[in-house]
C-alpha cells in the first residue's frame, strides 16, 4: 500500500485547495496530543482521507469552558464562521476550518499552521514613537518602574487582519493568535470569541485606528456587503452557524466601516487590549 500524501504545515503563498476542507471534513481523526496552554480543550490531531494526510487542531464543543457573555457551546461555530468570512474576503487569513463530529463529539477542526519562528510582528521599544515599518499600539508596563511602547509591524497582511477582526468583532486578538508562515503568509487563529452583537473588539492591532481604510479593504467591504444580503450564499451559511441577531450585527458592522471609510477606534466602553496580550 502506498504511503499517504502528507500535507506539509501550511506555509505556501498559494490559496488553499477545497481538497483541504474535504480532508478535514471527511478524514479519519486521530488524536496525537493536547495543547495544554489553552483554556479550552485543544487537541493536536492527524487527519487522513483517500491517500492524503495532514496535521490539524480539533476543539470539541464538549471541551469549551462557559463564558459569561457568550452562549454555551457556540465557540466552534464561531470559529467556522470566521473562516467563512475570511474566505469571502479573498484574503485567506484563517486556515481551512470545518465543523464535524470527532472522537469527543462535534467540534471545530482546523488545518495546523507551522509558524515562522524568525518573523517579528510585535515588539517593545523604549523610543517615544514607533520606528519605520512599525505602528504604535500603546504603553506597556514592563515592571514597577519602567514602561515601553508596544508596537506591531506595519504590513498589508496585518492590516487586512485588522479589518477582518473589525468585521467579525474579535474579542481576543492576542499576539499568540498571529501565525506568520514562511514565505510571508499570515494567518489568524482562535476565533471563538467573535460575532457578539455588542462591541467586543479587543486587539493588539490598533496601530491604524482612525486611519483611512486602504482602497483594497474598501473594495472587499463592498463585496462583503453584497455577499451578506439576505438569501446570498454567505448569509445563508452564516445563518447555520450564528443567530439571526449576530448575522444582522455583521451586516451592520460592514455598513458602518463602509460609511466611515476608516479603521475603528477603541470605544472606551470595553478594554481594548486582550489579557494576557500574548
Amino acid at each position: 500500500m502506498p504511503a499517504p500524501e502528507r500535507i506539509p504545515p501550511r506555509s505556501m503563498s498559494s490559496p488553499e485547495s477545497p481538497r483541504d476542507t474535504e480532508l478535514l471534513a471527511r478524514g479519519e481523526l486521530t488524536v496525537r496530543g493536547r495543547v495544554r496552554e489553552a483554556s479550552n480543550a485543544v487537541l493536536y490531531c492527524s487527519v487522513a482521507h483517500e491517500g492524503r494526510e495532514a496535521a490539524c487542531v480539533y476543539k470539541p464543543v464538549a471541551g469549551e469552558q462557559p463564558l459569561w457573555d457568550f452562549p454555551d457551546g457556540t465557540l466552534a461555530q464561531r470559529e467556522v464562521a470566521a473562516y467563512e468570512i475570511s474566505e469571502a474576503t479573498g484574503w485567506g487569513l484563517v486556515p481551512p476550518t470545518v465543523l464535524r463530529d470527532g472522537p469527543y463529539g462535534e467540534g471545530m477542526v482546523q488545518l495546523w499552521i507551522e509558524a515562522d519562528p524568525g518573523a517579528r510582528l510585535l515588539a517593545l521599544t523604549e523610543d517615544e514613537e514607533a520606528g519605520e515599518g512599525w505602528k504604535a499600539v500603546g504603553p506597556a508596563q514592563i515592571d514597577a518602574d519602567r514602561t515601553a511602547l508596544l508596537v506591531h509591524a506595519d504590513t498589508p497582511e496585518l492590516r487586512r487582519l485588522a479589518v477582518l477582526d473589525a468585521v467579525i468583532n474579535n474579542g481576543d486578538r492576542k499576539g499568540g493568535h498571529l501565525l506568520p508562515a514562511p514565505g510571508g503568509r499570515l494567518y489568524g487563529i482562535d476565533h471563538g470569541v467573535t460575532f457578539h452583537v455588542e462591541d467586543k473588539l479587543r486587539t493588539l492591532l490598533w496601530g491604524w485606528a482612525g486611519e483611512e481604510l486602504p482602497a483594497e479593504a474598501a473594495a472587499v467591504l463592498d463585496a462583503l456587503d453584497r455577499s451578506l444580503a439576505p438569501g446570498a450564499p454567505l448569509a445563508t451559511r452564516l445563518a447555520e452557524l450564528l443567530t439571526g441577531a449576530e448575522v444582522a450585527a455583521v451586516r451592520a458592522r460592514v455598513e458602518a466601516l463602509r460609511a466611515t471609510g476608516r479603521h475603528p477606534e477603541p470605544s472606551g466602553q470595553w478594554p481594548s487590549i486582550p489579557w494576557p496580550p500574548v
